[in-house]
């Protein structure tokens, strides 16, 4: 069992940045790991992953602006947000993929104003 707690969200204007920490319970060095979103009244989607080997994918939405990276050292996933816009606000969750299940964080929130 694994257990996530997110933190670092909060209200900001348009331009500015934010960066989301994820810290796990346990390792998470051999675990893929990602950040999903969730805008209201939209489906969750995926903002951005990380295999265990460092490779790095993210929506096209946030190319350029946000950086998914991981402190294997201190079971902790982070997500720099820069440039922020009014559309990226919604509850970022952090995921962990493991070889039985997913596991996901409470949320944090973040709210972009224009």
């Amino acid at each position: 069992q694994v257990q996530l707690v997110e933190s670092g969200g909060g209200l900001v204007q348009a331009g500015g940045s934010l960066r989301l920490s994820c810290v796990a319970s346990g390792s998470i060095s051999t675990f893929a790991v990602a950040w999903y979103r969730q805008a209201p009244g939209k489906q969750r989607e995926l903002v951005a992953n990380m295999g265990s080997g460092g490779n790095t994918n993210s929506a096209d939405s946030v190319k350029g602006r946000f950086t998914i990276s991981r402190d294997n050292t201190k079971n902790t996933v982070y997500l720099q947000m820069n440039s922020l816009k009014p559309e990226d606000t919604g509850v970022y969750y952090c995921q962990i993929e493991t070889v039985f299940r997913s596991y996901w964080g409470q949320g944090t929130q973040v709210t972009v104003s224009s």
